[in-house]
C-alpha cells in the first residue's frame, strides 16, 4: 500500500509567502512595541524613544521635516512628539544657522541618557527573549531582515 499524504493543496505563491512574512513581522512589531513601551522610563512613548534612538544612532541636527520623512509621519505628528521631548529636556529645537525659517533638532545630554535608560529598561525583556531564539538563529536572521529593511527604505514610494 503506497504512502498516502493528505493533499496540502497547491504550493503558496511567492506573494502569499511574502504576505505571511510581512504579517508575522507586523505581529512581532506590535507585541514587542507594547512590551517595550510598558517599561520605558521618564513617561516616554514608543514614538518618543524612536526619535531619541534615531538621533543617537544616526546623529541629530536634522530638521523636523527630515525626521518626519525618516519616520514616514506627518510634520504635525512629529512636531507634537518633538514638543513633548523638548518639554522633558531631551531635545532642543533651535533655528537653523543657515536658513532662519527652518529649525534643527538637537539631542541634549539628558536625551542621550534617556535613550540609554530606555535600552537598559528593555534588558529584562531581551534576556527572556533569548530563550526563543539561539544566538546563531539571531545572527542568521539579522542579515536577511536588514536586506529587507534596506529594500523597503529604498522603495518607499511603492
Amino acid at each position: 500500500m503506497p504512502d498516502s499524504k493528505p493533499d496540502a493543496g497547491p504550493e503558496p505563491s511567492d506573494e502569499a509567502r511574502l504576505f505571511t512574512l510581512f504579517n508575522e513581522i507586523g505581529i512581532i512589531h506590535q507585541l514587542s512595541s507594547t512590551a517595550f513601551e510598558r517599561v520605558l522610563p521618564h513617561g516616554l512613548t514608543q514614538a518618543q524613544f524612536t526619535v531619541l534612538n534615531h538621533c543617537v544612532r544616526l546623529g541629530d541636527n536634522k530638521t523636523p521635516a527630515q525626521l518626519a520623512s525618516a519616520f514616514q509621519v506627518t510634520r504635525g505628528t512629529l512636531t507634537s512628539t518633538l514638543q513633548r521631548l523638548e518639554a522633558k529636556g531631551f531635545v532642543e529645537i533651535v533655528p537653523d544657522a543657515k536658513d532662519g525659517r527652518s529649525k534643527r533638532v538637537l539631542l541634549t545630554p539628558s536625551g542621550r541618557e534617556a535613550a540609554a535608560a530606555c535600552i537598559a529598561a528593555a534588558a529584562p525583556i531581551l534576556t527572556r527573549a533569548r530563550s526563543a531564539l539561539s544566538r546563531s538563529e539571531v545572527e542568521g536572521l539579522l542579515p536577511v531582515l536588514t536586506k529587507l529593511r534596506v529594500w523597503l527604505d529604498e522603495n518607499r514610494s511603492l
